[in-house]
């Protein structure tokens, strides 16, 4: 009996010892949740960073098709039959339909291209933020959704990457809007009432706005971990993914193989062909992991970049890879990019003497 007493007396501390170590491990975790998201806005810098490759991106594919604007989305693509029938459902949409409407008009399709370059330009410098961005989604989508053979994966990314965008705060750094709020901190007298109310640091106004951002941060990361570990699992079940030789196809195709000397000299080693293959699946799989970390941080953020940049330059798809990139931005520190840019600077000041 009292062997009996004895057991039920240790399983009964042991529940009980358990239980605290849970209801303590929950309390920890709510409590870093709740820290981390009301306590000011996280990645900054590193949001303003998307911000301007984004920028950077919309006028390099604007810059590019330039030349060859009316016969990819003017009048001279009229024999697509994307005119009459568009293939995409958004130029259907009214508030989409603008590009659409005016394509078989040399004079407004370059009108509103223009317009649209100038948009891109102020969203690098992040003018007006909160009013630019809005008028530059709604046209950037018509745009882009108008001719839908010359799309790829990233316009898809980067129209969601846009939405979600509208919650959070890319222009709190490195922009114009920054610069002008740093001036109405410094005379707050110039800052309207119901500005300063809406701003002030533990007001509902500042709250609901940290949480915004920081949960657009959530749904980013979110995103990414979809799209890599999707399209890791969807090259995994593949044959040619499987044997270790997909990533030397698509580099002697017309189509991706932009420069064929560079082709050759990537895939003129077949163990490197193989590596470059599984390794590209291990990545994409691995890479939020290797996050939780900062020395496989450092080694996870390194090869991502690599990655993109390689497809950018081998397959001749640079405005996927920079829209990667860019939201790839969000994961270094805001420490890591202040660090950079104090560099620079210091660099810059040394070279003007």
């Amino acid at each position: 009996m009292n062997l009996l007493s004895s057991i039920a007396t240790f399983i009964g501390s042991l529940i009980a010892g358990l239980w605290r170590a849970f209801r303590e491990t929950v309390g920890r975790i709510v409590a870093f949740v709740e820290d981390w998201l009301f306590t000011g806005k996280k990645a900054l810098y590193g949001l303003a960073v998307t911000r301007i490759l984004f920028g950077l991106t919309a006028l390099g594919i604007l810059a590019t098709n330039w030349n060859t604007r009316l016969y990819t989305f003017g009048s001279g693509s009229a024999w697509n039959g994307e005119m009459r029938q568009p293939v995409s459902d958004f130029p259907k949409i009214w508030l989409f339909s603008l590009f659409h409407n005016v394509a078989g008009s040399d004079f407004w399709l370059t009108f509103w291209y223009l317009v649209l370059t100038v948009l891109a330009v102020l969203f690098v410098l992040g003018w007006r933020f909160r009013i630019v961005h809005p008028i530059f989604f709604v046209l950037w989508i018509g745009f882009i959704e108008m001719n839908d053979m010359v799309g790829d994966q990233g316009d898809n990314m980067f129209r969601i990457a846009l939405i979600l965008l509208f919650f959070a705060d890319p222009a709190a750094r490195w922009s114009l809007d920054a610069r002008r709020r740093a001036r109405e901190a410094a005379d707050r007298s110039r800052v309207p009432a119901w500005r300063r109310a809406w701003s002030d640091e533990g007001s509902s106004g500042n709250q609901i706005g940290t949480v915004l951002h920081n949960l657009t941060l959530v749904a980013l990361t979110l995103q990414v971990a979809f799209v890599y570990a999707s399209g890791a699992l969807y090259k995994a079940e593949g044959a040619p993914w499987q044997q270790g030789y997909a990533v030397y196809n698509p580099l002697h195709t017309a189509r991706f193989g932009t420069w064929p000397v560079l082709s050759d000299l990537a895939t003129a080693w077949g163990p490197a062909v193989a590596a470059a293959t599984w390794g590209s699946i291990i990545l994409q799989m691995t890479f939020l992991l290797a996050l939780l970390s900062r020395p496989t941080r450092l080694v996870g953020l390194a090869d991502i970049m690599f990655f993109h940049v390689a497809i950018g330059v081998l397959m001749g798809l640079p405005w996927f890879s920079l829209a990667m990139i860019a939201i790839d931005s969000i994961f270094i520190r805001d420490v890591s990019w202040r660090r950079v840019a104090g560099g620079v600077a210091t660099r810059w000041r040394a070279a003007r003497g």
